[in-house]
């Protein structure tokens, strides 16, 4: 069994949004169409608090884009984005939900950050989503959303570790970096993931 996990493709990610990946809002179309080739999908969706500690605007005196450290971990300091119960946090109206069976939150904890769909940034605590995908009996991950460098690649790392054959959809990914990207793809081949491109499933 395989299953297709959306990451994050949420309003403040796509271009008007707070923190918009640049061409976000290309991979929904590739996304959509992904959907009817995969016994199951499921997403994930940023969903801070407003108190977030990732948010430079908690910070007195700090930038956003700069780096802390937050509770022994190296934090970059974000614009305000995916408020729990704000426009920016929702779904793009673009994306087709119809066939996304469980949404798993993440970053609901203010003292830090998650990445990942499976785990906050310091492993402290899981989300579900490894259980439910086991559970479902699911041995391949294939991966698509935003951004590519940061939270898709994160939640590819962790598919790895978790034991799933482990996907990242090329061309239905975008990053924040196009060099964060090409480090962060060579860093999921050499952990034994693959990329390929949409239409190799199609």
């Amino acid at each position: 069994m395989r299953a297709l996990l959306l990451v994050d493709i949420q309003n403040d990610f796509i271009p008007g949004g707070a923190l918009a990946v640049p061409g976000g809002d290309e991979i929904i179309p590739v996304a959509n169409e992904l959907q009817n080739y995969f016994d199951l999908v499921v997403a994930t969706q940023d969903w801070h608090p407003v108190n977030h500690k990732s948010f430079a605007s908690n910070h007195n005196g700090k930038e956003i884009f700069e780096v802390i450290d937050l509770n022994g971990m190296e934090q970059v300091l974000w614009p305000e984005h995916c408020v729990q119960g704000t426009e920016g946090a929702e779904f793009s109206k673009m994306l087709d939900m119809n066939k996304i069976e469980a949404i798993f939150r993440k970053g609901t904890e203010s003292e830090i950050d998650s990445y990942s769909g499976f785990y906050d940034n310091g492993h402290r605590k899981s989300t579900g989503l490894s259980n439910y995908l086991k559970g479902k009996n699911i041995k391949e991950l294939y991966v698509a959303g935003l951004a590519a460098d940061y939270c898709v690649y994160y939640t590819a790392k962790d598919a790895l570790a978790e034991g799933f054959a482990t996907f990242m959809i090329e061309d239905a990914v975008r990053a924040i970096s196009q060099e964060g990207f090409e480090k962060a793809k060579e860093d999921i081949l050499r952990k034994g993931g693959k990329t390929i491109k949409s239409f190799s499933i199609f």
